[in-house]
């Protein structure tokens, strides 16, 4: 059996590789192109090197969405050609029988699921994070989302906090931060605070600079109003830089743990943390797909192959893939606006193909 597990090994390792790097080399043609149109402008220094390396930092964040599918395909690729050169029928009489066949399946599947994981959750971010530096850096040092920027609140013993910062510099520095604060008791506006720069002190603070601070006096009080000029001013607060980098950006390019920790600042301060919820169990679900994708591949062995059939089930299995890779996306926009369980939302379209993998295994295997 070891014998037979290395070479079913080493086939898969080698199609999936084969069609990842297929795969990738597509997205990194196209991305390409679609930076180039930054190349050039008047006031950046965005030159067709700083294109190249963006586009390479951002192939693990496209790794990671393609591996499902590229296990899926890449396995198709084997267990067909397995079926079609006889292959497979020695190996069940080598004493290869469908359990230990699907056993030996899912043992490569959970390296996959590894993998998968350790590429969204530590390389992607990593990469995604350098590459959106890289191009701050030469087109206008800053990132920024809308036209308003990222909103973010906090609720503190005494007062209740919101924030708004502009932008985000590539050295992670905040520029045009805003807060308002408010009274927990009243919900009178107390003051607003408003600085050009700030950063993340060394004890967690935020430390302001350039700092406009306008405090309101209850009403009845002679004078409404007091504006004050501070050249710096530390702000305590537990809103985390991780925190605004996920404000900021996408949450899918988040690690896993950063999601978990704003969706708990969130929940404390009465927000609603439907969508990253969901983002959050669909890092933890996704990488199982893998799982799925193994087993749904396995009843193509079973199959008989004219000669050039294989094409079509390659073509198949391609389709597949795609769709769930759609339908993963459809139901988290689906889950966000009808507000389902964000657990149930993320892990429907693995379930959905887990139960089709099943049936086509007990039908094409077991049955026949």
């Amino acid at each position: 059996m070891r014998t037979i597990r290395r070479l079913i090994y080493g086939e898969v390792l080698a199609a999936v590789a084969f069609v990842t790097l297929g795969f990738l080399s597509l997205y990194f043609f196209f991305d390409l192109v679609d930076e180039l149109r930054w190349v050039g402008q008047k006031g950046n220094g965005y030159q067709v090197s700083h294109a190249l390396l963006y586009v390479t930092l951002m192939l693990p964040s496209h790794l990671y969405l393609l591996l499902p599918i590229t296990v899926l395909i890449g396995s198709i690729l084997v267990m067909a050609r397995f079926a079609q050169s006889s292959e497979y029928t020695i190996l069940r009489t080598s004493g290869l029988g469908p359990w230990r066949a699907l056993k030996t399946l899912l043992l490569l599947g959970l390296g996959f699921v590894i993998f998968t994981f350790a590429t969204g959750d530590y390389l992607a971010p990593l990469t995604d994070r350098a590459a959106q530096s890289l191009k701050a850096r030469q087109m206008g040092n800053k990132i920024t989302i809308g036209q308003t920027g990222a909103w973010l609140k906090e609720k503190q013993r005494y007062f209740s906090y919101a924030v708004n910062v502009s932008e985000l510099t590539a050295d992670g520095e905040m520029r045009g931060v805003r807060i308002f604060e408010f009274d927990n008791k009243q919900g009178l506006l107390v003051s607003t605070t408003q600085a050009q720069m700030g950063h993340i002190g060394t004890d967690g603070g935020w430390v302001l600079e350039t700092v406009q601070r306008d405090e309101f006096s209850p009403q009845g009080a002679q004078e409404n109003l007091e504006r004050l000029h501070l050249p710096s001013l530390r702000w305590p607060t537990e809103i985390s830089a991780e925190m605004v980098h996920v404000a900021l950006l996408k949450p899918e390019r988040m690690k896993t743990i950063d999601l978990f920790q704003y969706i708990q600042h969130l929940d404390a301060n009465g927000q609603s943390a439907q969508r990253y919820e969901i983002e959050f169990w669909k890092k933890v679900f996704y990488p199982m797909s893998c799982l799925v994708m193994v087993v749904l591949a396995l009843p193509f062995a079973y199959l008989h192959f004219r000669a050039g059939g294989i094409a079509s089930y390659v073509f198949g299995g391609v389709m597949i893939g795609i769709s769930f890779f759609l339908l993963n996306n459809i139901f988290s926009y689906i889950g966000t606006l009808q507000n389902w369980l964000p657990w149930l939302t993320a892990a429907a379209p693995g379930m959905l193909y887990s139960v089709f993998s099943l049936a086509a295994f007990g039908w094409l295997v077991l049955r026949r």
